[in-house]
């Protein structure tokens, strides 16, 4: 059975402004260009309920709220919050599909045996973007394809989940207005309206010959399938993975830094392996551990002096990030995740101190062969 997620950040630049300006948080935001001839790039929640939304023209936008805070983007500010949005993805689907900075496709067809049903899968990628994001929340549509998955997506925000069933599409969809299927603008609503169709069902109840006859072969073919709930492209990628994790939710709970530091040892160790396996080494680690008291999800991340792909110089530094976690509380899971993946033969930054990372990564891809012989129970140890 087919499952796509569209997952759509929140007010994607203005949420960023907002979390890196406490100050901003519940005002009205604006991020846009000069207020003379600039455009709404991105509004807030806040500033929503005045009838201000993208793409209309600043001075507009300013006439609805005077008051509201008008705040240039920062491109690359938010380029960094998609790569950690796309790097979150990639650790529950290889089939991601990215549409824009803040939205994606996910094939998550046959993945319940690894994050359980749709709906608990969904929270799991809610709660590892805001995690990985440090508080950025985003929606989640789930459905057969991606046109039903991307139209639920929307149905529920911010930070809602919408689950469109198998056997329910057309129902489900049918009274939404027809602006909701993709291709229908302010113009073709207006003249689709004209012919008496103001919902998606009276367009599902209509025979595909009246809407070629009214709209053309094409687009009166679209109107056709996907008023009914049909489209039947494919979840595609050519992104490559980034990202390579390990997580582990204990059976009993541990606290304190050097039960953290121990099962922490183990996800780095079973991520390193991946790395070689794969070919490629790391330029950062991420950290995360969830609370058992308030299910709560807590990630750190940073860059390593140089790729790696061994076990000492990932647990290392991840035991660095520990420092700014809260570790007496009751931890439920710990783990790890090497991200900024590159091919060993890569030109990269050299370290001074690069000897020690190299002689132990060559120590475990002996190690490796060794395994591949005899079996997986020899292991390294960690000092």
């Amino acid at each position: 059975m087919q499952w796509v997620f569209h997952v759509d950040m929140d007010a994607f630049y203005a949420s960023i402004e907002q979390r890196d300006d406490p100050s901003l948080r519940g005002k009205p935001v604006i991020v846009g260009g000069t207020r003379r001839r600039g455009v709404v790039a991105a509004a807030s929640y806040e500033v929503r309920e005045f009838g201000v939304y993208s793409a209309m023209p600043m001075v507009q936008a300013l006439r609805r709220c005077p008051h509201a805070v008008v705040i240039s983007p920062r491109m690359a500010r938010y380029a960094e919050a998609s790569r950690a949005l796309m790097d979150v993805l990639a650790d529950f689907s290889p089939l991601v599909e990215p549409l824009s900075l803040d939205e994606a496709f996910l094939d998550m067809t046959g993945t319940s045996e690894l994050f359980g049903p749709p709906r608990e899968a969904a929270q799991r990628i809610k709660d590892e973007i805001v995690a990985a994001t440090n508080g950025l929340t985003s929606s989640v549509g789930i459905a057969p394809n991606k046109f039903l998955a991307k139209l639920a997506s929307d149905l529920d925000k911010p930070d809602g989940i919408t689950l469109i069933p198998h056997g329910e599409e057309a129902s489900t969809i049918a009274p939404l207005p027809i602006r909701k299927i993709w291709g229908v603008g302010q113009k073709t609503e207006a003249t689709m309206a004209k012919h008496g169709f103001v919902t998606i069902g009276d367009v599902a109840a209509t025979g595909e010959h009246e809407l070629v006859r009214l709209f053309g072969k094409s687009f009166g073919g679209h109107l056709h399938r996907l008023s009914r709930g049909v489209d039947e492209r494919r979840v595609t990628s050519d992104r490559k993975r980034q990202s390579i994790g390990s997580e582990s939710t204990l059976s009993y709970d541990i606290q304190g830094r050097r039960a953290v530091e121990r099962e922490l040892r183990d996800r780095c160790a079973t991520v390193a392996q991946h790395l070689r396996e794969k070919n490629v080494r790391a330029r950062g680690i991420r950290v995360k551990v969830r609370y058992t008291e308030t299910f709560s999800l807590q990630s750190r991340q940073t860059a390593l002096p140089e790729p790696a792909d061994d076990s000492i110089t990932l647990w290392q530094a991840a035991c660095e990030l520990l420092d700014t976690l809260e570790l007496d509380a009751p931890i439920r899971l710990v783990g790890a995740a090497a991200f900024d993946l590159t091919q060993p033969d890569e030109p990269s930054q050299l370290s001074l101190f690069a000897a020690p990372s190299q002689k132990s990564s060559r120590l475990e891809h002996t190690l490796d062969e060794i395994r591949a012989k005899f079996g997986d129970k020899i292991q390294r140890g960690i000092e």
